[in-house]
């Protein structure tokens, strides 16, 4: 009896933190369906003109554009060089690979507010004017650590012997890459480069100071908050949620590894 009731305390402790941790984004995709010109309950009904007010919104297609650009770039540039240094290190021993991916992982740990800063004034000191492309290298300072993580994982343990074979069978070391390890490790790279896209699709602070006067969709989200309490931001939002989270759901399934 004890440890049945154990059981369903801790079970409605664990539904109890998930739905706290849940509900305001729950809320949010709420609102963004609801006729109330403001978040608040009672809601008088269920609507799309919201949605369609954003879609008019000539500002929220240039923020996609470029929110899709530079995601793209992100992702790509992260993975090409990601993957470079992931195959670099898994050839080093762990001892020498390890303090090098530890020091990799310094912009993680860095306040975002205190990277952006930094950006801003490399970007001043250098004389780059800001615009949507200052803002690719700012993001791959801080997601390329993550790219590199989850392919060297991947790397470390790498059979080494079925490269071996293919050399010893004629193959090119390029050819050998492409048909052999590629083909193993494709799945850890798209799932990698998933993510690079969902942290850049998401990312804020860095974008903002990188960006001079353009828009991405996080930035937009930012000026329409600061003009007013239009709903539409609500359907912008979820938009987002549901970008990021699709991303990360198919990295995921993607970097997982099936032996």
């Amino acid at each position: 009896m004890t440890t049945r009731f154990a059981r369903i305390v801790w079970f409605v402790f664990g539904a109890a933190a998930v739905f706290f941790m849940l509900s305001p984004l729950l809320l949010l995709v709420l609102f963004s369906f609801g006729r109330n010109s403001l978040a608040s309950f009672p809601m008088r009904g269920v609507t799309f003109d919201w949605y369609r007010a954003l879609f008019a919104n000539q500002d929220f297609w240039v923020a996609f554009q470029n929110s899709v650009v530079v995601s793209l770039s992100v992702g790509v540039t992260s993975v090409l060089v990601g993957m470079l240094a992931a195959f670099a290190f898994a050839r080093m021993k762990k001892r020498r690979a390890g303090p090098l991916l530890a020091l990799l992982t310094v912009p993680l740990m860095m306040p975002p507010l205190v990277l952006a800063l930094a950006l801003f004034s490399a970007y001043a000191a250098l004389h780059i004017p800001l615009s949507v492309w200052t803002v690719v290298p700012g993001q791959v300072v801080f997601i390329q650590p993550f790219v590199i993580l989850v392919v060297y994982a991947r790397m470390a343990d790498f059979d080494e012997s079925v490269i071996d074979s293919a050399r010893d069978l004629g193959a090119s070391p390029m050819r050998a890459f492409l048909t052999v390890t590629l083909p193993i490790i494709r799945p850890t790279v798209i799932g990698a480069a998933l993510i690079a896209m969902a942290l850049s699709l998401d990312e804020f602070i860095i974008t903002y100071y990188t960006i001079g006067g353009g828009l991405t969709l996080p930035t937009l989200v930012w000026g329409m908050l600061r003009r007013s309490l239009d709903p539409s931001i609500n359907a912008l939002a979820t938009l987002i949620l549901i970008g990021t989270l699709g991303a990360t759901m198919l990295a995921i399934r993607a970097t997982r590894y099936r032996g």
